[in-house]
């Protein structure tokens, strides 16, 4: 086994789907990945991506030392299916001392186990699902990202009312109680806009406030269906 000497700045235990984009994505960005599965299979295809995939039977202390999995600075659990598993691969990491661990977890009960751990917690499928979801009932979205406490930012396609209106106009803050933080035009974005930035058909706006807000800021702009 080729052990990792130096300091390696991420590790992906786990390649399924989830963990095989994410050590794919890591590489193509031009950083050094420590990558753990147990199939030889998988293993074998991760490594045209990184020289640091190592097929590991099981799961303890000792066996991923020998990867050099230690030296990372982050380090992704990627084995939620197998909630026992991910639960003790997650324990066992943090007590590596591992600066930061993330798990994939398949439930809200699997996430608030992880979260107790002390690993920062993500659930793929469940973002994706709440993204085509949103991507469904929104023709307009076209990209948003969910932060704490209910908050999101949101990358709006402008359309209907909007059109040929200025931010003035349309006064959000007031009206909707969000903020326009962004605005895109012909592949430029604009963040220092004037108040009489007036709106054309393919201009996309960015727009961060609470969810619910968002949401009647979307419905309002819509054009009329006959």
């Amino acid at each position: 086994m080729m052990k990792r000497q130096n300091n390696t700045s991420f590790g992906v235990i786990g390649l399924g789907r989830f963990g095989s984009a994410l050590v794919k994505t890591l590489s193509n960005a031009g950083k050094e990945v420590i990558a753990v599965d147990k199939d030889e299979h998988k293993v074998k295809a991760i490594r045209r991506y990184t020289d640091y995939a190592f097929v590991v039977e099981n799961l303890d202390r000792e066996t991923l030392e020998e990867t050099g999995i230690q030296n990372c600075e982050t380090v992704t659990i990627c084995i939620g299916e197998t909630m026992d598993v991910s639960i003790l691969t997650t324990m066992l990491v943090i007590k590596m001392g591992i600066p930061h661990v993330i798990s994939k977890a398949t439930s809200q009960e699997h996430g608030e186990v992880l979260k107790q751990l002390g690993a920062t917690v993500v659930y793929p499928e469940s973002d994706m699902a709440h993204y085509m979801g949103k991507r469904l009932i929104s023709k307009n979205l076209i990209d948003f990202i969910s932060l704490d406490g209910d908050v999101e930012v949101r990358r709006i396609q402008v359309d209907g009312a909007l059109q040929g209106h200025t931010i003035q106009d349309l006064d959000v803050r007031r009206v909707y109680g969000i903020n326009i933080i962004a605005v895109e035009r012909d592949h430029q974005t604009n963040v220092e806009f004037s108040p009489q930035y007036q709106f054309q058909s393919g201009d996309i706006v960015t727009v961060i406030g609470k969810a619910d807000k968002i949401d009647r800021f979307d419905l309002g702009i819509r054009p009329q269906e006959d």
